[in-house]
């Protein structure tokens, strides 16, 4: 068991920074602010490694155990709300993702940033974004885990509008509060539905009560039917709702792509280790109950994280902007660990679906932090998102070119880089449960290689000139600072070697080491399709030509429509514009105005004409105050005699 109190000062360390950064104000510790939020998400992931060290070389069992504990809310003898640290492995991996990742963005961000008239309250955000996914990952209760999911949210919120001068920053950080927390409603139902049938919210315990089949809990939950589905079965798919929002996943990915109004360090931490891994680990916290207990919310997992993922693959292949091509990206890649847990409910060697899961959000953390970090670089130099605006860059960018090369190597599943292991796994769970789930991953696999190498020449090749004169290159900024290449050195390494960590060893839904042997005969069709996928995109994208506007031309229908985005937004907006706000936005409003807002104003009408009837009894003279006085006891004496009489 690792130290409690490392694990403590993980958690306090960016709590204590956001704290001190936030009373400061925008001008005190400004300049210091960067090298103290940095220095403690420092410190928070040598600890991480540590302690994961110290856990998963143990050789005790890797069963959940409480480290620390603490009553909060007593409500009565059977029902409680503690607050808690809870190690298991996906905890302790998921911390040492969380710090590392986020120090590394604390530390581009150093450059990236530097000059902002905001940088103390950047740093603050960061630090509060950082505990809030550190709180959330340790929690020991549903109660706790929401606390904390609503604080990530929150924390999403400061981070993507936080240039609040532009419209649209503000109107993305509301289209993402407003989408998550719709979802976060339907996750919130599900904790009361769960926590009332099985009388409890912790996660132990709730766990055992509804996976043991002689359980009276279970039972209770089981029995009955609304709409053709158990209490049970309601609870849980209410819960994934929750971690289908803040995982960007079908039908509810809508915000994702807007969020990129924000610092694009932040794009990267949200992208790579918060707030849209959170519905993964979500589901990965209560696996054990959607597998044993309700295998049909299980499957509704499945089919949610692959139509997802084919998906945003495909809108991805016609983007025009460099940071909503990774972010679809990030929508495709945890589709794939979302429906990776689904397919563990088929048992047999799909059962490894799991852990290949969890192995995908581990490997993906570190290619993807590189390439938004790296999209960073060049939207630091050229000053536009937009891909028209770049070009021939690899060679004024040597560094940033060879880590988003990596990325993209790393993403399109290619060996030896990390997500070709990682994705393999998840391949091969697929061949043993589905053939239609093994094909279509086939195919988003074979998307993700040619719309990541699409935008790896659009950048660094096509144009040899250079950028357009409409965005000159910033040859004062060049790559940026130490601070800002650094991390794309060390996220190049982690995403070279990821990939060879012993994962299953460490990290399985029963807590039993699974030693996983990769067939060299099962990767040879993946990487060809992957392969392919690249050797498409460099026909057409490698050099400047009149080849991808002859393709768009001849395929102009679907073209528009993936680069619409297939109109889902258009689709809501006319939902909302002509269903939802005259059948209930109008009513609502309508009740608000002359019912509520009525019965108030009412109210205070009522008062303020007793008030002036009541006003004109008080005179100031003495002699009055005694007449109105006698006058009331007679009158109270007269009601007693005739009551009592």
């Amino acid at each position: 068991m690792p130290s409690l109190n490392n694990l403590l000062l993980i958690l306090l360390l960016p709590f204590c920074s956001f704290l001190l950064l936030g009373l400061a104000g925008r001008k005190r510790l400004s300049p210091l602010a960067g090298i103290l939020g940095t220095t403690s998400l420092f410190i928070s992931a040598l600890l991480s490694v540590h302690s994961a060290w110290t856990y998963f070389s143990s050789t005790s069992s890797h069963k959940p155990e409480v480290a620390w504990s603490m009553n909060w809310l007593q409500f009565s003898d059977s029902l409680s709300i503690d607050m808690g640290v809870l190690v298991d492995p996906i905890s302790m991996m998921m911390l040492v993702v969380v710090t590392v990742v986020s120090f590394m963005v604390h530390l581009y961000s150093l450059g990236y940033m530097k000059g902002d008239e905001r940088f103390t309250t950047y740093y603050a955000y960061l630090s509060l974004f950082t505990f809030s996914m550190l709180g959330l990952v340790v929690s020991v209760n549903l109660f706790q885990i929401y606390m904390f999911w609503e604080l990530v949210g929150v924390s999403s919120f400061l981070l993507i509008g936080f240039y609040y001068d532009k419209p649209s920053a503000v109107s993305a950080s509301k289209k993402a509060f407003i989408v998550t927390r719709f979802a976060d409603l339907g996750f919130l139902i599900g904790i009361l539905i769960l926590g009332h049938g099985a009388e409890t919210l912790d996660f132990n315990t709730l766990i055992a009560r509804l996976t043991d089949p002689s359980s009276p809990w279970l039972g209770a939950l089981s029995a009955g039917s609304f709409l053709g589905a158990s209490a049970l079965t309601w609870g849980l798919l209410l819960v994934f709702m929750g971690g289908a929002g803040k995982s960007a996943m079908f039908p509810l990915h809508i915000w994702l792509p807007d969020a990129m109004e924000g610092p694009t360090p932040v794009s990267a931490l949200i992208h790579a280790a918060t707030m849209v891994v959170a519905g993964v680990y979500l589901v990965a916290r209560l696996f054990p109950v959607f597998a044993i207990a309700c295998p049909v919310a299980l499957d509704v997992v499945l089919w949610t994280g692959i139509i997802s993922s084919v998906f945003a693959a495909l809108i991805a292949c016609a983007q025009t902007d460099i940071k909503r091509v990774l972010a679809y990206s990030t929508m495709s890649q945890i589709g794939y660990m979302m429906f990776a847990l689904g397919l563990s409910g088929y048992g047999g060697e799909a059962g490894l679906g799991y852990t290949a899961s969890l192995f995908h959000l581990f490997t993906h953390a570190f290619f993807k932090a590189l390439l938004f970090l790296g999209a960073g670089a060049v939207i630091h130099m050229v000053h536009s998102n937009e891909i028209k605006d770049m070009g021939g860059l690899r060679k004024r960018m040597p560094v940033t070119h060879l880590a988003f090369l990596i990325g993209c190597l790393a993403i399109a599943g290619i060996p030896p880089f990390a997500g070709f292991f990682s994705k393999e796994e998840i391949l091969t769970a697929a061949y043993a449960a589905n053939p239609v789930i093994y094909w279509i991953a086939l195919i988003t696999a074979g998307l993700t290689a040619f719309y990541m190498f699409r935008l790896y020449y659009l950048i660094f090749w096509s144009r040899e000139s250079g950028v357009s004169n409409a965005h000159p290159v910033d040859e004062h900024h060049g790559e940026g600072t130490i601070s800002m290449k650094l991390p794309l050195l060390l996220l190049s390494v982690g995403a070279v070697i990821a990939g060879l960590v012993p994962f299953g060893n460490y990290v399985s839904s029963d807590g039993t080491p699974l030693h996983i042997h990769l067939h060299i005969g099962d990767a040879v069709l993946p990487v060809l399709i992957a392969l392919t996928g690249i050797g498409i995109a460099t026909y057409f994208y490698k050099t400047e030509s009149s080849k991808p506007a002859k393709l768009m031309q001849s395929m102009r229908v679907f073209y528009m429509t993936l680069h619409n985005k297939f109109y889902i937004d258009e689709i809501y907006l006319f939902i909302t514009k002509n269903i939802v706000f005259p059948l209930i936005g109008r009513p609502a409003a309508w009740f608000d105005k002359f019912v509520i807002d009525g019965t108030v104003i009412a109210i205070g009408r009522t008062t303020d004409r007793i008030a002036e009837t009541v006003r004109v009894m008080q005179t100031g003279r003495v002699q009055d105050y005694a007449l109105f006085f006698i006058a009331s006891l007679i009158t109270l004496a007269v009601f007693a005699i005739y009551l009592f009489h």
